[in-house]
C-alpha cells in the first residue's frame, strides 16, 4: 500500500478502500481481510477487486471475476492462500482530490456513539469518511471526513499530521476530547491515509511511554512508526512469549447496532484503549465471509491493540471474546489466530462453497484447509 497509494495521488487516483499500514499487500488484502474509514461506502478491501489471476494445485492458470468462474472468484477472499497462489488482481480505482476536510465530535456514553455513528455511516453523500475512537466507556470521538480540493484559505487551517514532530494522531484526536468541542481541519489525503498505523502507534505507546515528548521526537521522531519487518525480524522467543501472555491485539466484524453491547463487554474482559471503531458494508454472498440477512449488512471493526487492564488475563478470554462475537452473528479477523474448534469456525465463516471450489480445484492434498492455517495449535 505504500507504493501503490502515493503512486495513485500524484496521478489524481487513489483506491475506494486505502488500508493505513504501508507495508500491508495487495495479496493480503485479498487472501485475508482489509477495511478503513471508506469501507461503509465501499465495503471490504476485495469489493474494489474486479479480476483475479489464480495459479491452482496442478499448475493451470486461471481467471476468474464477476462473470468467469464466479464461483472461484467469490470464494477467494479470506481463503488465505488454500485455493491457489494469487499472481495478479485488477482493482476499480476513483478520482482523489488534494485534502481530506475531517470533522471532530467529541461524544458521550456509548448510546449516543451508537445512534451517530449509525446515523453518519447512512449519509454517503456528504462522508466519505467515517470511524470513532473510544478513549473510554463513555467517551469517544466520531471523525467524519470528505475529500476535497479547498479553497484558497484552505492552507491557513491545513494539519500535515505526517510531520515527524506531529503528535500521534490519535493522541491529537484525544485533544478535542479534552478541550470538548467541535474541530474541523484539512488534512492532505496522504497523510490522513497513513495517519496513525493504528496498532503500530497504540502499541509504541505502551513500549515507548515518552514517544511524544518534545525531545525524542525531535531526535528519534523520523523513526516512527518502526517498521513491521523490522520488529519481526528482532523479535526474540522470549520478547514473543511475552507479547503472546500479556498483550492482545484483534479486530472484531460485528453488526453496528451490537456497538454499545459489544464495547461493554470488551472493557469487562479486556480493559484496553483506546478502541477503534470502523463502519463497514457487508454484502450478501456464498463466500466465506458475508452479511446476515437477519441482522444488520452494515457491520462494524473494532480493533483492540495492546496490554489488557485487567487481572488474570488468558487464552481462555480470548476464547470466551470469539465465542461472545460469533453469537452476534460476527466475525473475528485471523491475522491473530483462533482459538475455535473447527465445527464453531466453520458457523463463523460459510464453508459450502468453499469446500466445493478446493475440492474442484483439487486442493485437499495440495494446500492445507483455512482453518488448519490460523488456529492457535498449528500457528503456537
Amino acid at each position: 500500500m505504500g507504493r501503490l497509494i502515493p503512486i495513485l495521488i500524484e496521478s489524481g487516483w487513489t483506491v475506494p478502500v486505502a488500508l493505513d499500514m504501508e507495508d500491508l499487500t495487495i495479496g493480503g488484502l485479498v487472501m485475508g481481510i482489509g477495511l478503513e474509514s471508506s469501507s461503509h461506502k465501499f465495503g471490504i478491501f476485495h469489493e474494489s477487486c474486479i479480476r483475479y489471476e489464480l495459479i491452482t494445485a496442478n499448475g493451470d492458470l486461471i481467471i476468474c471475476s464477476k462473470s468467469v468462474n464466479t464461483d472461484i472468484f467469490e470464494s477467494v477472499p479470506y481463503s488465505y492462500g488454500t485455493l491457489g497462489f494469487l499472481t495478479a488482481v485488477d482493482i476499480q480505482i476513483i478520482p482523489a482530490k488534494k485534502y481530506v476536510k475531517l470533522k471532530y465530535r467529541p461524544i458521550r456514553t456509548l448510546e449516543k456513539m451508537e445512534s451517530k455513528l449509525i446515523v453518519e455511516t447512512n449519509d454517503l453523500e456528504h462522508n466519505d469518511f467515517v470511524e470513532l475512537l473510544i478513549y473510554n466507556k463513555d467517551e469517544g470521538v466520531l471523525m467524519t471526513g470528505k475529500m476535497t480540493d479547498g479553497h484558497k484559505d484552505t492552507k491557513k487551517n491545513v494539519n500535515r499530521i505526517g510531520r515527524f514532530y506531529k503528535p500521534w494522531f490519535f493522541k491529537h484526536v484525544e485533544s478535542f476530547l479534552l478541550t470538548w468541542k467541535i474541530g474541523e481541519e484539512y488534512i492532505p489525503l496522504k497523510d490522513y491515509y497513513f495517519r496513525h498505523n493504528k496498532s503500530l502507534f497504540w502499541e509504541i505507546q505502551d513500549i515507548i511511554p515518552f514517544g511524544n515528548h518534545p525531545v525524542f521526537r525531535y531526535l528519534l521522531g523520523w523513526l516512527m512508526p518502526a517498521k513491521v519487518a523490522l520488529l519481526k525480524l528482532t523479535q526474540t522467543d522470549t520478547i514473543k512469549q511475552l507479547y503472546d501472555k500479556h498483550h492482545f491485539i484483534d479486530d472484531f466484524i460485528l453488526p453496528i447496532s451490537t456497538l454499545k453491547k459489544s464495547v461493554q463487554q470488551f472493557h469487562t474482559t479486556l480493559n484496553i484503549y483506546p478502541i477503534w471503531v470502523c463502519p463497514a458494508v457487508l454484502r450478501p454472498g456464498k463466500g466465506l465471509m458475508h452479511s446476515h440477512t437477519t441482522v444488520d449488512d452494515m457491520y462494524i471493526d473494532i480493533g483492540l491493540y495492546g496490554e489488557p487492564k485487567v487481572s488474570e488475563y488468558n487464552a481462555t478470554i480470548v476464547r470466551d471474546l470469539e465465542i461472545f462475537v460469533l453469537k452476534l452473528k460476527g466475525f473475528k479477523m485471523m491475522y491473530g489466530g483462533t482459538y475455535l474448534n473447527i465445527d464453531e469456525f466453520k458457523t463463523m465463516f460459510d464453508h459450502r462453497l468453499y469446500d466445493r471450489i478446493r475440492q474442484h480445484l483439487g486442493c485437499e492434498s495440495n494446500f492445507p484447509e483455512v482453518y488448519d492455517k490460523v488456529n492457535r495449535k498449528v500457528r503456537i
